[in-house]
């Protein structure tokens, strides 16, 4: 298990169709680590400690332990984090959803564009990008999910950039509400392929609007929740501070969510079709993608 976690999908398979779909998903108990640690050091170690969308973990822990304390927000930087949660999504569109759908990745286009992010170029090359490459591998690309889930079957509406409510959250924080608050999943593959698609368009031109990332945050007297974008979805930092140290930490991810159990994905899979154990285990990856873990996650299909 890497540092990140674990995750392993195992589904039945009985000719045709999906039987019993189990998930476990492993989780390090990273938050431990910041307890009884001040909020300087909180927000120093966690890029360290989330490498994937780190600037994104960070922003959103430096906006957590503010609120807590009472304090303003750092600034972050806007453009750091747009590219950042491009980078992510460019991986998935040009890298591992045509694997998954049996089209040759755009290893060479995406490699380039990873090369040039932080440089000068960074907005003409993103731009280029999603011309000469993501437009088209997307249309590639949905016309082999439709082949695999027929259109009349993908349903839900296509999700823009997610709502952000810490208020609610920090009420289920502070033991003032029973639940944490739901998270929105894909109601297809489709449905989040095209989510990812838009959210690039909209980080696009964000980036070259110089618009500000969106990080919002909710609290006092100690306590603090802020939320912030990924390319995964919502993530969410909650933290307990009395006496300037730490006393209860919390990072939730998309991942934690939609992978708790088998749910999402038996409903995501529920009436799909198999010819064969390749077709079933392609449809199984799309799954999984289009819930879209933050961790490595094996892959086990058996006939039932």
């Amino acid at each position: 298990m890497t540092s990140a976690g674990l995750l392993a999908v195992r589904a039945e398979w009985g000719g045709r169709q999906f039987g019993q779909i189990a998930v476990r998903l492993q989780r390090p108990p990273v938050a431990q680590l910041f307890v009884g640690q001040i909020p300087e050091a909180v927000v120093k170690t966690i890029p360290y400690l989330y490498t994937l969308c780190a600037h994104a973990q960070r922003a959103a822990a430096q906006a957590a332990l503010a609120a807590a304390m009472g304090e303003a927000r750092r600034p972050v930087d806007d453009g750091e984090l747009w590219v950042e949660l491009l980078h992510e999504n460019f991986w998935r569109l040009l890298l591992d959803w045509p694997t998954a759908l049996g089209l040759p990745p755009a290893q060479s286009a995406f490699a380039a564009w990873r090369a040039a992010r932080q440089g000068s170029q960074c907005l003409a090359e993103t731009q280029k990008l999603i011309a000469v490459s993501v437009r088209p591998m997307a249309a590639a690309c949905l016309m082999r999910l439709d082949e695999t889930v027929p259109s009349s079957a993908a349903g839900g509406e296509v999700p823009g950039m997610p709502e952000l409510a810490p208020e609610t959250w920090l009420a289920y924080w502070q033991g003032l509400s029973p639940q944490p608050p739901a998270l929105a999943r894909p109601a297809s593959p489709q449905a989040a392929f095209r989510g990812r698609l838009a959210e690039v368009e909209q980080a696009a031109e964000a980036l070259a609007s110089g618009a500000p990332y969106p990080v919002v945050a909710a609290g006092g007297d100690g306590w603090g929740v802020a939320q912030t974008i990924t390319a995964r979805g919502i993530l969410t930092h909650a933290v307990h501070v009395d006496d300037g140290r730490v006393l209860r930490y919390r990072v939730v991810a998309p991942t934690d969510i939609h992978f708790a159990d088998a749910a999402a994905l038996t409903e995501l899979l529920a009436g799909r079709q198999a010819e064969s154990p390749e077709a079933g285990r392609q449809l199984l990856e799309q799954a999984v993608l289009a819930l879209d873990p933050c961790l490595p996650y094996t892959l086990e299909l058996n006939d039932a």
